[in-house]
């Protein structure tokens, strides 16, 4: 079934590509290719060389290619990862089973025209491709290319192969303008976008208090987008660029010497570069002649594990450079791999004799020195020297990450073609078409343990390894990761560092300083109008708000029930207030609730040793006696309001309240009752004694009660009071209150409406004879309890934090003081200090 699907896409790749009769080859890309012969073969473009001469251009002739040079040893490892990958792969019998994958792998010499030759020429395929005698995929054009390394080379191979859906996995591209899939539909990548790197590169800057930075860059998209970015973003922060250099793409002294001038004049001392290793190549040298140090170098993903700039010529520059890389992975398997690779006179070796060449500084036997400088005297080698004599780049695999990245591309492409033609177990003519559509919906996992997969843009997981160039015993730069950078994670989250393990340029322990002048925690800058962004006045943070590092551009507002220090640097939980057994108020309130209790119960006592004397018997004992009980559940309530308000002490303090004040009020009403039919009695012919009997009384308290009790049953079932706490009435304070519900307002309102009905019967009857006008006695009670709760409103609103629980509190207790007193505290006179008016004949004396 594979084999057959293998066979399916060569026929589909003959009919639409360069057969006799449908389309003419206007001429054949004759490139040097390292290649390998398969069923499917993958394409790959690596920036072998990293120079390329600038082609003459006479119009008069088609041009000769521009000449590359500079041998990248970095890029011929990742070259050797793909066929590593590949091999790996032709080697698993789960993975693409029956179908041995071949390559054809070309040098883009990292340039836009080498670039778009080698792409034309993997997919256009090689002439005679599809000869009858051949294997109807050898030599055929590619299906899917890897690469490239550079944003501006893959834009322009991106934006060519997109109408084709050929697809193009990046391994090293990271222009965020490469996202556009209206521009490049086919493009895909497993390295993250420039996008979160700067993002990551102004949280770095800005987290080291970093505001006057440099940047150097370079005359491509990589470059001009991600500084771009980085200097919107950085604004946004407070900061500003205090120059932007570029860098020439091709060697040009006298431009470098500008940049150089530049870097030297600036009163930055932190620079970014966003270049390649090849390109900022030229200028570090040039700054490493003038010996310019003290700078703090940041640096972009594109140089900042590059082992050709951590030579011993740039250690005293560089040393401290800190900057973002991809996550590397260890393939210890890479490295033997890496270690027997030999060069060859056949034609697909060309790459590896150009490198053995270049290694050891020699003329291999059977290549005859073809680029070998004229004139040169170079010593012949014959292929059989030890790689590992040689400390190259080339063989340092402890730095594995763009070569990660491109063993991740390879196995993208290798999941998608195992099910473009596996087809879930079913061949179909279409699929040799949908390699792309398989390609954006691959997932799978990594021997490694990383998943690996694609957004709805192409694009991978946005994670980066912080990385600090330190020097070890030796004096030699060493890439020692310092922190981590995750994108995906939540904002404020996202940038993890062990700052104490990073060591700065010159040597230091101790971050440099960023140019502009700092703001000292607790502060924060505020810029001045018509002056740079680098000159700016220190503000206070306001309350609530802190600042705790040097020259923060904005103060951090404080987590929920925290609140700023005095110096506001730190957040500092707030102090939670409310009355306590503990506060002086609380215990004021506490002991005259207890003394309230205690005169109550004295008062009961003397009732009940005096029960038999007329003055006892004719204030109705029974309803004495629960009103006395009542009162002094109404002192004991006030208790509950003092303390930490928990679920039960708010469903208890309110809901016992309520219930005692109706029970305390329903007893007075009934008291009026019987004394103002006590005295409709004797009217001739009245029978008002017998119809509000004890049976009446006790009906007339029960039910007032009930209706009470039935509204708190209500209250606490469907809107049940719970503690809060309250930040709006004090900075910098919690207030521990509970929060009742709109219930409480009828619980209030009915104790108010029993009250007033109890007051308009008391004032009928103030006009009775004065030894029996108990009556006069409840309305000047009642005129107390109601001066005593129309003030509390207003004081209630007005009073803050616990006074307000503490106002409450001596509502409850004046109230109650003024029931006690004025009801049973003149009868308590008579029956302690005038006895003698404690008789029958006293009693009805007028």
């Amino acid at each position: 079934t594979m084999g057959q699907a293998v066979n399916t896409l060569g026929l589909h790749l003959r009919l639409n590509t360069g057969t006799p009769g449908w389309c003419l080859t206007l001429g054949d890309f004759v490139l040097p290719a390292q290649e390998a012969a398969g069923d499917i073969l993958i394409g790959g473009l690596f920036p072998l060389h990293i120079v390329v001469s600038e082609p003459e251009l006479p119009f008069t002739k088609r041009p000769r290619p521009g000449q590359c040079s500079g041998f990248d040893f970095r890029a011929f490892r990742w070259l050797q990862t793909m066929v590593f990958a590949i091999e790996e792969i032709n080697r698993d019998p789960d993975l693409l089973p029956g179908i041995q994958l071949g390559y054809r792998i070309l040098d883009s010499c990292d340039h836009v025209h080498t670039g778009l030759r080698g792409a034309l020429s993997l997919v256009n395929g090689s002439s005679g491709w599809a000869d009858a005698d051949r294997p109807c995929l050898t030599g055929a054009p590619v299906p899917a290319i890897i690469g490239l390394a550079s944003s501006s080379p893959t834009r322009a191979v991106a934006h060519t192969l997109g109408p084709f859906d050929i697809p193009l996995v990046s391994y090293f591209a990271t222009c965020e303008c490469l996202k556009d899939k209206r521009q490049f539909p086919s493009f895909l990548r497993t390295v993250p976008s420039d996008l979160f790197q700067v993002r990551g590169l102004v949280q770095l800057v800005a987290h080291f208090g970093w505001r006057w930075v440099g940047a150097i860059g370079t005359e491509d998209d990589y470059s001009r987008y991600g500084i771009q970015a980085f200097r919107e973003q950085l604004a946004e922060r407070g900061g500003c660029l205090a120059f932007y250099a570029t860098l020439p793409k091709a060697e040009n002294p006298e431009r470098l010497a500008h940049v150089a001038d530049a870097l030297e004049a600036s009163s930055a001392r932190v620079i970014l570069a966003f270049s390649t290793e090849g390109q900022l190549y030229g200028l570090l040298s040039e700054v490493a002649r003038r010996n310019l140090t003290g700078r703090q170098w940041i640096a972009s993903e594109a140089w900042v594990t590059a082992s050709l700039l951590s030579g011993p010529q740039f250690r005293d520059t560089l040393a401290g450079t800190l900057g973002f890389a991809f996550r590397k992975a260890s393939m210890p398997a890479l490295g033997d791999f890496l270690l027997r690779v030999r060069p060859s006179p056949a034609p697909n070796s060309v790459f590896v004799n150009a490198f053995w060449e270049e290694l050891f500084g020699c003329r291999l036997d059977f290549t005859g020195g073809a680029d070998e400088a004229p004139g040169s005297n170079q010593p012949s080698c014959s292929g059989a020297e030890d790689v590992r004599g040689r400390n190259s780049v080339y063989s340092d695999v402890s730095q594995l990450r763009v070569s990660y990245n491109v063993y991740k591309a390879v196995y993208a492409i290798a999941h998608a073609l195992h099910r473009l033609l596996c087809c879930d177990g079913h061949v179909h003519l279409w699929c040799s078409f949908q390699l792309l559509s398989y390609l954006k919906r691959v997932n799978f996992t990594t021997r490694f343990g990383e998943k690996v997969y694609f957004d709805s843009d192409g694009e991978p997981v946005p994670l980066y390894d912080i990385v600090n160039w330190q020097r070890d015993s030796r004096g030699i730069i060493t890439f020692k990761t310092v922190g981590t950078f995750d994108a995906s994670a939540p904002v404020g989250e996202q940038l993890r560092m062990d700052q104490s393990t990073i060591v700065w340029t010159g040597g230091e322990t101790q971050v440099g300083h960023g140019g502009c002048p700092f703001c000292p925690p607790g502060t924060r800058q505020a810029s001045r109008p018509r002056e740079p962004i680098c000159c700016f006045d220190c503000l206070p943070c306001a309350d609530g708000e802190v600042s705790n590092q040097t020259g923060s551009s904005e103060c951090m507002k404080c987590p929920q029930y925290h609140w700023s220090d005095p110096d506001r640097v730190a957040c500092l939980p707030m102090l939670e207030e409310f009355l306590s057994f503990q506060d002086i108020l609380g215990v004021v309130l506490a002991l005259l609730s207890v003394l309230g209790v205690t005169v109550t119960l004295v008062v009961t006592g003397i009732f009940y040793r005096f029960r038999d004397t007329p003055i006892v018997r004719a204030n109705n004992s029974e309803l004495s006696f629960l009103l006395l009980a009542s009162l002094a559940l109404c002192f004991l309530c006030a208790l509950l309001f003092i303390g930490r308000p928990s679920p039960w002490s708010c469903w208890a303090r309110q809901a016992t309240f309520g219930v005692a004040f109706v029970l305390c009020i329903s007893c007075i009403l009934a008291k009026t009752m019987v004394v103002l039919v006590a005295f409709w009695s004797t009217i001739p012919g009245s029978n008002a004694v017998r119809l509000f009997g004890p049976t009446q009384q006790r009906a007339l308290i029960f039910s007032c009660t009930a209706v009470q009790v039935v509204l708190c049953v209500s209250w606490l079932t469907w809107d049940p009071p719970s503690p809060i706490k309250n930040t709006s009435y004090q900075a910098g304070r919690i207030i521990l209150e509970c929060q009742d519900g709109a219930i409480l307002y009828l619980v209030l309102g009915y104790i108010g409406l029993l009250s007033c009905i109890c007051f308009d019967l008391a004032f009928l009857g103030r006009k009775l004879p004065d030894t029996f006008n108990e009556a006069k006695l409840i309305t000047f009670s009642m005129l107390i309890f109601f001066a005593v709760w129309i003030s509390f409103i207003p004081a209630h609103l007005s009073s803050p934090g616990k006074y307000t629980v503490a106002v409450e509190i001596f509502a409850i207790l004046a109230s109650s003081f003024s029931l006690l007193l004025c009801i049973f505290l003149p009868k308590c006179f008579i029956i302690l200090l005038k006895p003698e008016k404690n008789i029958k004949k006293g009693m009805v004396s007028k």
